[in-house]
């Protein structure tokens, strides 16, 4: 199929669909917000970072893993520079813990040795095999049985679905749109434009960008477009409160399967284990169930790296989805005026950046879009109390009382907090959870879920049996409540 691009009268009549508000969806929009075109954004989830973004490991790798001249190989390591920059502008957190992959034989070695040479085709810097002695400096709770582990001091950890958010609020505080709890079914040319045919209406567009993660193939194929099929890859996770037991992110040696079952820390001093790597059915992109049998091997492998993990302080299990394909590689598929992002599996969420700006740089070149005058850069976060020192709390709680009142006490979420994530866009409780990190900590919300409940009654007018947790039928309570 093709496109016939007829002049436009002002370069600001372009209109651009975003499919898809996850990590790499959102840093496009954000992109595409710097020029003079209107933006709109469709997510069919009732939130920003809820699909594939919100349930993965969230590291930052290096680049080393995967195999030179690939599009993985390509955006890897050139995200992963993005990000410094990237985290500073949209104020969300970065910890650069570097990584380890531990080798326990001399064939394991062999791999390490592997992965170095690849890694130095890949352009990452500082990459270097470390001894036994050297390692187990660095990361004191590693197995004593390991014999060397590969060095890359460039990984990091961050919480994927507060970049999305980040992204999004940004986008939308430079002009963009955005459509929650709106499936896009299908795209249609129709003329010189494209019809987005949703749950909610009939839309017209310019440009497409298709970056719907699970079901970007889905909606390729709705275009007439081919690219290589999609099936889900589950990995589970058992995720601690055991802060300080690792200081980096702990990989065994890669296998076919994938990068294997890891240790590392979370951005909020939690620690994560695994995930499976467990090939579903094409059918099967919403079975998020964890399973005796993947937890009880996420355990396993996960005690071979750390003997000193303590699953007496688990927090939670869970599961996450990300698209996979039978060339193991990301897929970008241009047809005219439409960009289909295909396959983002790991590492995705590194390479988002890299894809954004090369994507948005096409379409800038190609219809010769004209740079706005006043595109903000800077995204401001919601305050965090916990990360604050005892000037500034006193200072904001002055200005603020609100923010001198715990609300979640594990991970001591004050009231202010869960009001600016209402301000924010929250309308659920997963919404503030996923902001603020109530709910997250040890009680699981068990103490201060009934209190943020109260909170978003009075800021957005919902009754106590309006409110859900996160999709429409998740209703917490039902009836009147005394």
């Amino acid at each position: 199929m093709g496109c016939v691009f007829l002049p436009f009268g002002e370069v600001n009549d372009l209109k651009i669909a975003i499919i898809g508000a996850g990590i790499i969806g959102s840093l496009i929009a954000r992109e595409f917000t710097k020029y003079k075109v209107e933006v709109e954004i469709f997510e069919k989830l009732p939130d920003v970072g809820w699909g594939v973004t919100k349930a993965n490991s969230g590291i930052l790798h290096a680049g080393y893993d995967d195999e030179p001249n690939t599009l993985r190989a390509k955006y890897c390591s050139r995200g992963n520079e993005m990000y410094t920059e990237l985290s500073e502008e949209l104020n969300f957190k970065i910890k650069r813990t570097g990584s380890l992959v531990a080798a326990f034989n001399d064939k394991e070695v062999k791999i390490l040795e592997e992965l170095l040479k690849r890694g130095k085709i890949n352009g990452v810097k500082d990459l270097r095999i470390l001894s036994r002695l050297s390692a187990l400096e660095i990361e004191p709770n590693l197995s004593r049985e390991i014999v060397a582990a590969l060095y890359s001091p460039n990984a990091g950890v961050l919480a994927p679905w507060e970049v999305a958010q980040a992204a999004v609020e940004n986008a939308l505080n430079n002009g963009a749109k955005i459509h929650l709890s709106t499936k896009v079914e299908s795209i249609f040319e129709e003329g010189e434009k494209y019809r987005l045919r949703t749950s909610k209406g009939i839309f017209l567009f310019d440009v497409v960008v298709n970056a719907a993660g699970l079901w970007a193939d889905e909606l390729a194929e709705s275009a007439g477009v081919k690219v290589t099929p999609l099936h889900p890859r589950r990995g589970q996770y058992i995720l601690l409160d055991q802060p300080n037991v690792v200081r980096t992110v702990l990989f065994p040696t890669p296998s076919r399967a994938g990068k294997g079952i890891l240790v590392l820390p979370t951005i909020h001093n939690t620690t994560l284990l695994g995930p499976t790597s467990e090939d579903l059915l094409p059918i099967e992109k919403e079975v998020t169930e964890t399973t005796a049998e993947g937890l009880s091997k996420v355990v396993k492998k996960a005690k071979k790296l750390v003997p000193l993990i303590n699953l007496s302080k688990t927090l939670r299990t869970f599961a996450g989805l990300r698209p996979e394909n039978d060339i193991k590689d990301f897929v970008i598929k241009r047809e005219s005026n439409m960009i289909h992002i295909v396959a983002t599996r790991s590492p995705g969420l590194t390479a988002a950046p890299a894809i954004a700006g090369d994507i948005v740089g096409e379409i800038v070149e190609k219809l010769n879009l004209q740079k706005k005058d006043d595109f903000h850069p800077i995204r401001k976060a919601i305050p965090k109390i916990v990360d604050m020192s005892d000037e500034e709390k006193e200072k904001l709680i002055s200005q603020n009382p609100s923010y001198g009142k715990v609300i979640c006490r594990c991970n001591k979420v004050t009231e202010g907090e869960i009001v600016e994530a209402i301000r924010h866009g929250a309308r659920t409780l997963d919404g503030v959870k996923f902001r603020t990190t109530a709910m997250f900590g040890r009680c699981q919300g068990s103490f201060c879920m009934v209190k943020i409940m109260n909170i978003m009654r009075r800021e957005i007018g919902e009754n106590f049996e309006e409110i859900v947790k996160n999709f429409p039928n998740s209703h917490i309570v039902d009836g009147v409540v005394r």
